[in-house]
């Protein structure tokens, strides 16, 4: 609704103080011409947004402008009370807060509200935590934070993965990131954004000196391209298998590296063919094995002769304490 638009846009105006039609238009989704038609009807109303030219220009509230919106509707009032992962307001040292902005906000709504609010609360509840995934110990995380807030340059020593040289860096925070429940700082080195996960900084400290932002970042923006940008350049081995129809709902929890990618129709046997992603080969062929006879591998041929050749030593091996019982 276009009234919900005009309020967004007044709202994106106090909270950021200037912004071009083009970024306006791109948060809320609508076109350019759209935008200058309603800062008409915002002008029009008495509000005082001016706009000015140039590179750095765009559109501003006059002044110290501002006002006092507190219109909520039942879903905005809803999504603020879905309960929050609990673990990480915990590593942040702000699950208390959060509870107690809550009720204060609780207390502050219309009475035709709160039923709504107090039912999210309860019956929703977000847990980003994976069933098998250890928790990490982040005790500088606070330190990370602080740099941020303060917008403080870092120094701090990092251990990349198994076999990795730790190495010292000297880093521009910029933000922190929650990947379920592994968190990520992300910083400038050097003029180049980097991420680090937080579990692996040693001996952080503050610099008494200002970081530097570069220009245009947002966290969000270089998150989900960096993101995409490590699936993209994850290695990949396909493989089709063809699978029995009593196993095929299990074939998505046989390993957590397989990924399936297409099931067709089952042929006349009622054997399901299906496309899978792995990493590498031998995981592949691991996966092919768990399963014993209930899936046949199709291709690579590669793959097929490494699942026979694996299955003879199983069977060789099997064998053989087998023929030491006998004897012993």
């Amino acid at each position: 609704m276009r009234a919900d638009r005009l309020l967004s846009i007044l709202l994106l105006l106090q909270a950021h103080r200037q912004l071009t039609s083009r970024e306006l238009a791109r948060r809320l989704e609508v076109a350019e011409r759209t935008i200058h038609r309603d800062m008409e009807a915002l002008s029009a109303a008495g509000i005082p947004v001016v706009a000015e030219r140039g590179a750095r220009g765009g559109w501003s509230l006059l002044g110290e402008y501002r006002t006092n919106l507190t219109g909520f509707n039942e879903a905005e009032v809803q999504s603020l009370f879905v309960i929050k992962p609990p673990r990480l307001l915990a590593d942040l040292k702000l699950e208390k807060a959060a509870e107690r902005a809550l009720l204060k906000l609780l207390a502050a709504l219309p009475s035709i509200h709160r039923r709504g609010a107090e039912r999210a609360r309860q019956r929703i509840y977000v847990d980003v935590t994976g069933w098998h995934r250890p928790e990490e110990a982040v005790p500088l995380l606070p330190v990370l934070q602080e740099a941020i807030w303060l917008e403080r340059k870092l120094h701090f020593t990092y251990q990349g993965g198994v076999g990795c040289n730790a190495i010292e860096r000297l880093v521009d925070p910029l933000g922190l990131v929650a990947k379920g429940s592994v968190w990520y700082l992300v910083a400038a080195v050097g003029g180049e954004v980097r991420s680090y996960r937080v579990s692996r900084v040693q001996n952080a400290k503050l610099i008494e000196e200002p970081c530097a932002c570069p220009a245009g970042f947002e966290l969000a923006a270089y998150w989900e391209q960096s993101a995409a940008k490590f699936k993209a350049n994850l290695p990949r081995y396909h493989a089709t298998i063809r699978a029995r129809p009593d196993i095929v709902h299990r074939l998505s929890f046989g390993g957590r590296f397989a990924r399936i990618e297409e099931m067709g129709q089952p042929d006349k046997g009622g054997w399901v063919p299906v496309s899978l992603r792995f990493d590498v080969e031998e995981m592949a062929c691991e996966y092919a094995l768990s399963f014993g006879p209930a899936i046949e591998v199709v291709e690579p041929e590669s793959l097929r002769e490494k699942v026979l050749e694996a299955a003879k030593i199983v069977a060789a091996l099997y064998t053989r304490e087998a023929s030491k019982g006998v004897t012993g």
